[in-house]
């Protein structure tokens, strides 16, 4: 197999193929005659074939050398295009983020990350994708995602983290129940009560969250119902068939059939975070990290 030629030997041909002529040529290529009479013998060279037919009168194209013209031409073209559109991407200017994003986030922190990120990078291309906690994680060491919006914590030494929010949680309760005679409750005051939760499947790591809650304030979390959406919990609560737990970032969103309260304690808090590998230099993707995170705690 031959080597395939340099560009600026391409380059030079395509001038000379222009101008039919050596002296102009080696003018806009800015080099003597010679030094591109030499280029042009070594293209020849390595190609194995004429190009240019040359008397003291003109300069020809060979068959050959018309062909490999339109054809350097296209080269070129698309090397030229090749290397702007790989600058874009360099520069963060243009590119792709694959943004991955669990129920929690699905309210605010992502919209508002994806929205000021738009607005300061709009040739930058978004894909989002819902992703359970777990999934993300698995999707993150597999490349398959960018940055991912989950569950805190995460401890992965392939992994970079930022905490977003930390969410109090609340009480979703049924209208009338006797618990809304408190403004707001103590781990305790759950002891005995129904309860209505997302299934492991789909709430893993929140229900693995509420547990150790629970356990460490010295409750079994023993639920009487579980769903595997937010449409179906909250209406099993509107029928009063027992109260769920949510936090804060969902609470503006359950609508007016269900009353909350407050859990006050230090540790009944959900806390979301935003992940990206380490070694993924990408300037958008970085640049998307920097705008997602300049929310701060809630």
């Amino acid at each position: 197999m031959r080597t395939l030629p340099e560009l600026s030997l391409l380059q030079s041909f395509v001038t000379v193929a222009q101008e039919l002529n050596f002296r102009r040529s080696a003018e806009r290529l800015a080099l003597d005659q010679s030094a591109l009479s030499r280029r042009i013998q070594k293209l020849e060279t390595v190609l194995g074939y004429r190009l240019l037919e040359r008397s003291t009168r003109e300069v020809i194209l060979t068959p050959a050398g018309q062909l490999l013209y339109q054809r350097a031409i296209e080269i070129l073209t698309s090397t030229a295009r090749s290397v702007s559109e790989a600058r874009s991407v360099a520069e963060g200017r243009t590119g792709r983020v694959r943004v991955a994003y669990m129920a929690f986030a699905a309210t605010e922190l992502m919209p508002q990350a994806v929205d000021r990120f738009g607005s300061r990078h709009p040739d930058i291309a978004i894909e989002l994708q819902y992703m359970r906690t777990q999934g993300q994680k698995l999707a993150l060491a597999n490349d398959d995602i960018d940055v991912g919006f989950m569950i805190g914590p995460y401890d992965n030494s392939e992994c970079r983290t930022e905490l977003l929010a930390s969410d109090l949680l609340y009480a979703v309760i049924p209208r009338g129940h006797p618990l809304l005679r408190k403004h707001q409750l103590l781990p305790s005051d759950l002891a005995g009560e129904d309860l209505i939760l997302g299934d492991i499947i789909e709430w893993g790591e929140f229900r693995y969250k509420l547990e150790d809650l629970f356990s460490q304030n010295g409750m079994a979390l023993q639920p009487r119902l579980e769903a595997s959406n937010t449409l179906a919990l909250i209406g099993l609560v509107a029928a009063g068939l027992g109260l769920t737990i949510y936090p804060e970032s969902l609470i503006g969103f359950l609508g007016r059939n269900v009353e909350t309260r407050p859990i006050v304690h230090p540790d009944f808090r959900s806390r979301t975070i935003l992940a990206w590998k380490r070694n993924n230099r990408s300037r958008a993707v970085l640049d998307f990290v920097a705008t997602a995170t300049q929310r701060g705690l809630s």
